[in-house]
């Protein structure tokens, strides 16, 4: 339920970004279909939900915490340097702390954007970055 509210409000706050960039970019979301076009760069996004727990002993309190994770996929042999700079991106993008509203529910940026490895695969280069994130309601 709020898990799904808070997918949607970290994915759109990304496409519309995606959309705006002066080279926009293609952004696939959870369990969607997409071939993409010879040497080019898009992103994969995920949530990575954790357990649901509640601060109250009357058990009206739920803490929705989680990964949000965007998988920057570039075309092999560019070594990382796009993905790099795409990183700095989406750390501005989603900086610490950041407050983003959707349907009535609160979602805070706990921890700085971090890259992951890159992951070579054939044709293509991946690089991943991820933040915690936070949701409370009552």
């Amino acid at each position: 339920m709020s898990h799904n509210i808070i997918a949607a409000a970290l994915e759109s706050r990304l496409l519309a970004w995606a959309k705006a960039r002066a080279k926009p970019m293609k952004v696939v979301v959870e369990n969607e279909a997409y071939t993409p076009g010879a040497a080019e760069t898009y992103l994969r996004a995920f949530t990575l939900p954790s357990v649901t727990a509640s601060n109250t002993l009357s058990g009206d309190h739920r803490l929705y915490t989680g990964v949000f994770q965007v998988n920057i996929v570039t075309p092999s042999g560019k070594y990382r340097t796009e993905a790099s700079g795409i990183v700095d991106e989406l750390a501005a993008l989603f900086p610490l702390n950041l407050r983003v509203a959707r349907t009535g529910l609160i979602v805070s940026v706990m921890t700085p954007v971090a890259p992951g490895p890159g992951i070579p695969d054939g044709n293509s280069f991946t690089v991943s970055a991820s933040f915690q994130y936070r949701s409370d309601t009552n």
